[in-house]
């Protein structure tokens, strides 16, 4: 599998349906990605490969990010 290839089979990307705005759609693209990592994490503590702690932490460590592009890019609700 190539490079490209193995990026879409890992993080594959879904057509933006929302309102239309450069704001929405960075955040769904931040989103996607969000949820993408999430499952990834979560297959990693399943299979034993990370800790139940350290899935924690990476999924804390997301979070925080993904709720920081939602402020910048859609303010405060």
């Amino acid at each position: 599998m190539s490079n490209p290839d193995k990026d879409r089979f890992l993080n594959p990307i879904s057509n933006f349906r929302g309102e239309f705005s450069p704001q929405n759609l960075a955040f769904n693209a931040n989103l996607q990605e969000f949820t993408n990592r999430i499952s990834i994490i979560c297959a990693l503590e399943t299979g034993g490969k990370i800790s139940s702690n350290e899935a924690y932490q990476q999924i804390k460590e997301l979070w925080i990010k993904l709720d920081t592009s939602r402020q910048n890019l859609l303010g405060d609700d």
